[in-house]
C-alpha cells in the first residue's frame, strides 16, 4: 500500500488520557512540568509518525504557557493533530487538559505547536503527505503554523550575532533590569 499524497488531520489525531500519580509531582505537590512536556513530546510523536508513516524526531517546541496547575489525582487528557505540512515537516498542535475525577471539573492546561521532522531509515529527512484541509478551523490553523515559522525565522535572523547592531537596541533596554558596562 502506498503513501497518500495528502492526508486530513482526522487521519493522524491522537487522544490519550493519563492518571496523574504523586511519582510525577514536584516539591510543591503539583505534577512537575517536564512530566507534562514529555508527554506533549510523546504525543506529537505519536500523531506526527502517524501522519508521515515515519519514525520522526521533535525539531522544536513553540512556547509552552503553563496556564492552571495540575493536580496529584486529576486525570490528564492530552490531544494532538496536524496543523501544517511542509516538505519533511509538520506541526502537531497539542493541547492538555486536567479533569478534577471527583468533581468533573476540566481546566485548559496548555496548548503548544510541536514541529516533527520525519526521517527515513538512515536518518535522512524524508518527505510528508500534505494536508487536506477540508474546513475554515483547518486553514486557520495552517496559515497561523506557516505565519509562526515565518516570524520566528525573521527574529532568529535580526539577532544574528553577524548582522545584530547593538546601537539600534540599546534605547529600547533604557527600562530594563539591565547594567550595561561595555570594555
Amino acid at each position: 500500500m502506498g503513501t497518500k499524497e495528502f492526508k486530513t488531520a482526522r487521519e493522524s489525531r491522537v487522544s490519550i488520557t493519563q492518571l496523574m500519580l504523586p511519582s510525577h509531582s514536584n516539591f510543591g505537590g503539583k505534577i512537575h512540568g517536564g512530566h507534562i512536556l514529555s508527554l506533549m513530546d510523546q504525543i506529537a510523536f505519536a500523531c506526527a509518525s502517524k501522519h508521515s508513516s515515519k519514525y520522526c524526531v521533535t525539531a522544536s517546541v513553540n512556547r509552552v504557557d503553563f496556564l492552571h496547575p495540575v493536580e496529584v489525582g486529576e486525570l490528564l487528557t492530552l490531544k494532538a493533530s496536524i496543523n501544517y505540512t511542509g516538505r519533511t515537516s509538520m506541526v502537531v498542535g497539542v493541547r492538555v487538559e486536567s479533569q478534577n475525577v471527583t468533581s468533573g471539573k476540566k481546566k485548559h492546561c496548555n496548548s503548544s505547536y510541536f514541529t516533527m521532522v520525519a526521517k527515513d531509515e538512515d536518518g535522512t529527512s524524508s518527505t510528508v503527505p500534505g494536508l487536506l484541509v477540508q474546513d475554515t478551523l483547518g486553514v486557520r490553523r495552517f496559515a497561523r503554523s506557516k505565519f509562526r515559522k515565518e516570524a520566528a525565522f525573521k527574529r532568529d535572523t535580526q539577532f544574528d550575532e553577524n548582522h545584530f547592531d547593538v546601537d539600534s537596541y540599546l534605547g529600547s533596554l533604557k527600562n530594563e533590569n539591565i547594567k550595561i558596562e561595555f570594555k
